[in-house]
């Protein structure tokens, strides 16, 4: 398991749901009728085809992020609102939300296109079927289905839980999202094109140039990328 990713499930206080985290973290497979699918390795796979986090290794930054912004919105409801909220099903909430994304990419030439499964099945659907296969507590599944938001998935947050992890997932995405597309921007300014599956870190590595030096910062930014990228 990714040692990131580990010290979120770590924080999870409930042993059998930890172990249930634990169990789909380290195999993250579905099977539908006779085929058994696994997609792209957690490690190496985006967290989106084209709006946000979708490069290699964008899946466990996205996670990341969202699980600390997740817990930052746990403090503020418990500290400042003196509220009450389930610490342990944010997290398994927060890490399994996009957990079959990857069955559901392929690398293509340098990219990434939907899989066969993709095509059929979006990852909401296969990860609320296989919690529930999984017995995951109802709360929970509804996490999940619910980090979308009504607008953009099945259900609106009815939990606090549930609305605290749709934010967080909605802060990251936007957050990673506008920085690449502002960076992806600058780069076609100053040359014509965009470095190859730019990163988030990279993203903000362009904007801050800009920030900092102006067009001439954002050209110098630009080709130290393309030429320290491996493909």
């Amino acid at each position: 398991m990714n040692i990131r990713i580990k010290n979120f499930v770590d924080l999870i206080k409930d042993r059998g749901l930890r172990k249930k985290v634990v169990d789909i973290i380290e195999n993250p497979q579905i099977r539908i009728g006779s085929t058994t699918y696994s997609g792209l390795p957690l490690e190496s796979s985006p967290a989106g085809l084209s709006r946000h986090h979708s490069y290699p290794g964008g899946f466990i930054e996205h996670v990341i992020a969202t699980s600390r912004i997740a817990l930052a919105l746990c403090d503020v409801v418990e500290d400042v609102y003196s509220g009450k909220v389930d610490r342990d099903q944010v997290l398994a909430g927060t890490i399994l939300h996009d957990i079959f994304k990857p069955l559901t990419y392929a690398e293509i030439d340098g990219g990434y296109m939907p899989t066969k499964l993709g095509e059929r099945l979006d990852h909401l659907t296969l990860v609320a079927s296989e919690l529930i296969r999984r017995s995951f507590a109802l709360d929970i599944v509804h996490i999940v289905c619910a980090h979308h938001g009504g607008q953009a998935g099945p259900t609106w947050p009815r939990t606090v839980e549930a609305l605290i992890c749709h934010l967080a997932d909605s802060t990251d995405s936007q957050l990673s999202g506008e920085v690449l597309r502002a960076a992806r921007y600058l780069s076609r300014k100053v040359s014509g094109e965009e470095p190859a599956l730019l990163t988030s870190k990279e993203a903000f590595e362009i904007v801050h140039s800009k920030t900092v030096e102006g067009w001439e910062g954002v050209d110098k930014t630009v080709q130290n990328i393309k030429r320290e990228k491996p493909y």
